[in-house]
């Protein structure tokens, strides 16, 4: 062939390599039809309401107008990612996003897995299933309706604030300060999901081999040695597999329970990049392409975290999502 350094015969060899690639393919398909059939659903429900609408995060670069559409709006390139960066809520946004992330990773992250090492301790099934329900009840409650509740209890007469006099605080309303709104959210956030989040490490412990903690038990090894030499390696895993996706959610502090629980007042330590998203997008003057600039600087930082953390996990203990 003339022009190309490619032969009939490596031609007929990538075809042959390509049809039974898609022999196989059928056969899978043929064979596990069902399960696909299953799964389909769920993959058209990523494709219409996950994936498709990435096509809208151009708007970032976009000056957009309702009239014209998406495709009709003129460019603006970085316009508004230059904006955001140089606007005085750049930093408080930012500052104020990665230190409550950091506060629920040091606080929130740990608790689920202590809980479920000092639950899975419990000989009395009643008592474990007890407080297994107790627990996983505000894991389902609204979060309009945990709000009213924490709103309640930081309250100038709330049970919080009489525990925070107690301890020699004055009486006020803690929501109002905003030197007090990261350990309510941080601490309200644990106390909805710590139950929740156990059901995980509790699985996780169910796995792993009875025979192990006999043969520690005929060695002499006590309850507490048997926790740290084959509990914890044992759910180490999943440990890290959940810190991974914690890692890539660091720019995603919730706004919903912060545009509930923030006021003016607290903006300074409570403004996150999510809420000021919401905030400038549909609650004051309507900028959709500014919001949708903030946006996707917030995603790209998380997926940069996530493939950082997960490269560098299975560079360590060869632990990884993929």
């Amino acid at each position: 062939m003339a022009g190309t350094n490619i032969s009939p015969l490596q031609i007929q060899d990538k075809a042959g390599v390509t049809g039974l690639w898609i022999r196989k393919v059928k056969k899978e398909i043929s064979k596990n039809r069902y399960l696909y059939l299953m799964a389909l659903p769920v993959i058209a429900y990523y494709l219409i309401f996950q994936y498709g609408p990435m096509y809208g995060a151009m708007i970032a670069f976009k000056k957009f107008d309702i009239a014209k559409g998406i495709w009709g709006s003129p460019w603006v390139g970085f316009q508004y990612f230059k904006e955001f960066f140089e606007s005085f809520y750049f930093w408080r946004t930012l500052r104020n996003t990665l230190l409550i992330s950091v506060y629920q990773l040091v606080w929130g992250f740990p608790a689920p897995i202590i809980f479920a090492l000092l639950l899975n301790e419990i000989r009395s099934v009643a008592f474990k299933r007890t407080v297994q329900t107790i627990t996983y009840l505000p894991h389902f409650v609204s979060t309009v309706v945990i709000c009213g509740m924490i709103y309640d209890f930081v309250s100038r007469s709330g049970l919080v604030t009489d525990l925070f006099v107690l301890l020699g605080g004055e009486r006020t309303n803690l929501l109002g300060h905003p030197e007090y709104f990261r350990i309510i959210y941080v601490a309200s956030g644990i106390w909805q999901e710590v139950g929740w989040g156990t059901i995980i490490y509790l699985a996780a412990i169910s796995g792993i081999d009875t025979e192990q903690y006999e043969a520690a038990t005929i060695d002499g090894a006590s309850r507490f040695r048997q926790l740290l030499h084959i509990t914890i390696p044992g759910i180490m895993s999943t440990i890290v597999i959940l810190f991974i996706l914690r890692i890539g959610q660091i720019m995603s502090v919730g706004f919903e329970k912060i545009i509930l629980l923030y006021n003016p007042n607290t903006y300074e330590t409570a403004d996150v990049i999510s809420s000021f998203v919401y905030r400038k997008g549909f609650g004051e003057s309507f900028q959709f392409s500014f919001s949708a600039a903030v946006g996707l600087f917030s995603s790209m930082i998380n997926f940069t975290l996530l493939v950082s953390a997960n490269w560098f996990s299975k560079k360590v203990n060869e632990t990884s999502l993929w």
